[in-house]
């Protein structure tokens, strides 16, 4: 899903400019050279964290990747519409103590270093400190605040118990601990799940968007709703989240929907 989320936002660009020029689309001869990546390979690669010199002007001597940190991997491209890549998202978790999080990162911050022995085989690698890791900003698709549809009904919180779970205020979750949680049903049916937030006047996080339907990415419908109508619950002693709302996914999808300004 994450690759594809990539290639929509490259398709929406070319669409974009297609319609600007006025022209039918011209379609490249292109074949693939070894200095090029490939998005659904460069996705879900390992990143590795190096805080001596290294030089990526040359291949990488053998075994050198033992004395590299293994920090995450590529979750996600950010693209703008011109089709720039304006941020990759690393996600690193579980590395030295570290609290799992999201980082972006400039392309240019990312050096490829190919193995001596296989120039096919290469590794991506940035050089930072621990210390620099923990101090980066996690990153999450919070946007600004938007107004709900006004001839939205509100729809109530349920009461939901389940073990291992506890009922959770809004004050005592993050937007890590939300983005990309799935959304269920009073009966436990999975009906979405949250693509983003929404921040109030005060900053605080104040809605939810959720994608509703759809089909590997596509066809998705974003509806907004408050957390007054959300029921979350957090794994007791953990991050682990289970949003719950009172409404089916076709409940959900007769919502007026969310528009982002």
């Amino acid at each position: 899903m994450k690759t594809l989320m990539m290639t929509t936002a490259v398709c929406l660009n070319m669409a974009t400019l297609v319609f600007a020029d006025g022209h039918t689309t011209g379609f490249l001869d292109y074949t693939v050279t070894d200095d090029d990546l490939i998005a659904s390979e460069f996705i879900g690669m390992r990143v590795y964290k190096a805080e001596g010199d290294v030089d990526f002007a040359s291949n990488m001597v053998a075994d050198a990747q033992t004395e590299w940190d293994d920090i995450g991997e590529i979750n996600e491209l950010v693209i703008s519409r011109d089709g720039e890549v304006l941020a990759v998202i690393v996600g690193v978790g579980g590395f030295l103590g570290i609290a799992e999080k999201d980082v972006a990162l400039e392309m240019s911050q990312i050096g490829i270093l190919r193995e001596a022995d296989d120039v096919d085989d290469f590794f991506l690698v940035i050089k930072s400190s621990t210390e620099a890791l923990e101090a980066a900003p996690s990153f999450a698709r919070v946007m600004e605040k938007a107004e709900m549809a006004a001839d939205r009904a509100m729809l109530a919180a349920p009461t939901v118990a389940r073990d291992g779970y506890v009922t959770t205020e809004r004050s005592d979750l993050t937007a890590d601990m939300l983005t990309g949680a799935r959304v269920y049903g009073v009966s436990d049916e999975d009906v979405g799940e949250i693509g983003s937030l929404l921040l109030d006047d005060d900053g605080t996080i104040g809605r939810a968007v959720i994608d509703v339907g759809g089909f590997l990415g596509f066809g998705e419908k974003q509806i907004a709703v408050t957390f007054d109508e959300l029921t979350v619950l957090r794994e007791d002693g953990g991050d682990d989240v289970q949003v719950y709302i009172d409404a089916s996914q076709e409940g959900l999808e007769a919502q007026p929907a969310y528009v982002n300004p």
